[in-house]
Formats: C-alpha cells, structure tokens, sequence
C-alpha cells in the first residue's frame, strides 16, 4: 500500500508542528535496490490553491543506509526540491515543525532549519498532504508512525 487511508481536508493554516515517532517498522528494504533512496512522504500540504504536484511543502523520510532521514520535500511550480534536515532515531519522539513565510516555507526538525522557497505569497491555500510510501513500489510491510499534534 503506499496511502495512510487519510482524507483530504482544505486547509488555510500557516502552521503545523507534532511530535513524531518511528517504531521499528520503520526499517525497510525495497525489492528494487534503486528505489531505496526514494523519499517517503510524512505530513504537509499543498499551495497557492493549486494540486500538490503543483505548489506544496511536506517532510518526507526515508530508511536509507541504515538511517532514518528527514527531508524538506517541495514542488514549487512543479519543480520538486529535496533537502536532507537530519536523522531521527527509532522510538523516540522528534518535533516536526512546518511554518509558511511570505516567500517561503521553513521546515524545523529538533531544532534544525531548512527554509526552501514558495510560489506564491499570502494565506495558504490548499489541502492537507499524509503518510504516504514511495512512488512506484508500496511499502514492503505496515509502518507505524506516531503523531502528536502540538
């Protein structure tokens, strides 16, 4: 499967923060070795009242060479972005932090700063974006994964 089960839901919100935790589910090995560097996504939501393939901003994670990587993940007018934060450790919770800024979006993992740019200005404008794995493989196994919004 690579959706949470999750709904849609328009959000106009500026903010989001949680605390997050991994279990050990969260370690995975992909049946096509190259699709291990794939960046799962975590949580966000899309922008500027277009589709999040379009304008949008999320984390995405990865178990990669042994971590459990956080990345920024954006499309800006359908360029999508990826920069690696850092790592969370499995079974101890992390706080996830996404704000909108005028220009950009600013991405906090415990503490680090990512800030990556924005297509548009004003209110943010679209739906909120959940748990989903890979691209063209479904998650090997169930993978849980802990919120708790802040």
């Amino acid at each position: 499967m690579h959706a949470s089960g999750a709904h849609m839901k328009v959000t106009y919100t500026g903010h989001k923060r949680f605390d997050i935790t991994f279990d050990k589910s969260a370690a995975y090995t992909t049946r096509n070795p190259q699709n291990q560097g794939d960046i799962n996504k975590l949580f966000g939501f899309s922008d500027c009242g277009s589709q999040h393939q379009v304008n949008s901003a999320r984390f995405g994670w990865r178990w990669y060479k042994n971590n459990l990587e956080i990345h920024a993940y954006t499309y800006q007018n359908k360029v999508r972005s990826a920069v690696y934060i850092g790592n969370v450790v499995i079974g101890k919770a992390s706080r996830f932090e996404l704000r909108v800024d005028k220009a950009s979006y600013v991405f906090i993992l415990d503490g680090k700063r990512v800030i990556l740019p924005r297509a548009c200005s004003g209110i943010p404008a679209g739906y909120l974006l959940y748990p989903y794995f890979g691209g063209d493989e479904p998650a090997p196994h169930d993978i849980h994964i802990k919120f708790r919004r802040l």
